[in-house]
């Protein structure tokens, strides 16, 4: 087993300080290796050590600009720090460097809905969601930004398969709720948020929501 392979394994056991022994010993030994310092980087971003984690996903870029695990991890770094317009040019470096899995898709999406552009945003959720149609959090966000443009059908569609695959959603039913009381659907809204607080008695939102359909109803 290589010093690397020992890092990433220390790192998945959780004993971070032993994988970054590895990884720096790992570095020492070969310095032009761009996958180091992304194992590196890697270590530190899980450590909320932004600043350094960035500096080895840069450096990792400086030995090979096609390094594409090396921009993912510079764009989540920036996305943590809220840095949406370089998280986005960096998931779209690592996508062009030929990173095309479900989580960059995510990301990118995530970046791009986050400067107020759902409509930018859409193609690239719901390509994360074709290529892994099991993530709940991917479909959830993809039928919110459906809902910000305006497909409320695709988005009652896409939260009611968010509440297929976890039963105990209960941002999806609030969501669900807000679409059909925008359709004036009244008692099924009423009902999807009742079924939100049956999961969640402090989801404010959706008691809020609850609160002035009933008040509209006494009225």
């Amino acid at each position: 087993m290589t010093k690397n392979e020992r890092g990433i394994q220390a790192m998945q056991e959780g004993n971070f300080e032993e994988a970054a022994k590895h990884f720096t010993e790992a570095i020492e030994e070969n310095p032009n290796d761009p996958v180091l310092y992304v194992n590196f980087g890697n270590l530190l971003a899980a450590l909320q050590d932004y600043g350094r984690a960035l500096r080895f996903f840069e450096r990792a870029i400086e030995l090979d600009d096609k390094t594409a695990t090396a921009y993912y991890g510079a764009g989540t770094v920036c996305f943590n720090q809220n840095d949406f317009h370089k998280a986005k040019d960096f998931f779209e470096k690592a996508m062009k460097s030929g990173l095309e899995n479900s989580d960059v898709f995510y990301m990118l999406g995530m970046s791009i809905h986050h400067l107020e552009q759902p409509r930018l945003a859409l193609p690239y959720l719901q390509r994360a969601v074709e290529l892994k149609e099991e993530d709940v959090e991917a479909r959830f966000q993809f039928a919110l930004c459906l809902g910000q443009t305006g497909a409320m059908e695709a988005a009652k569609s896409e939260l009611e398969k968010v509440i297929e695959l976890d039963s105990g959603h209960s941002d999806a039913y609030y969501n669900l709720g807000v679409a059909y009381a925008y359709e004036e659907n009244v008692a099924k809204a009423l009902e999807m948020f009742e079924k939100a607080l049956a999961i969640q008695p402090d989801h404010l939102l959706a008691g809020n929501a609850k609160k002035v359909i009933e008040e509209a109803q006494k009225n």
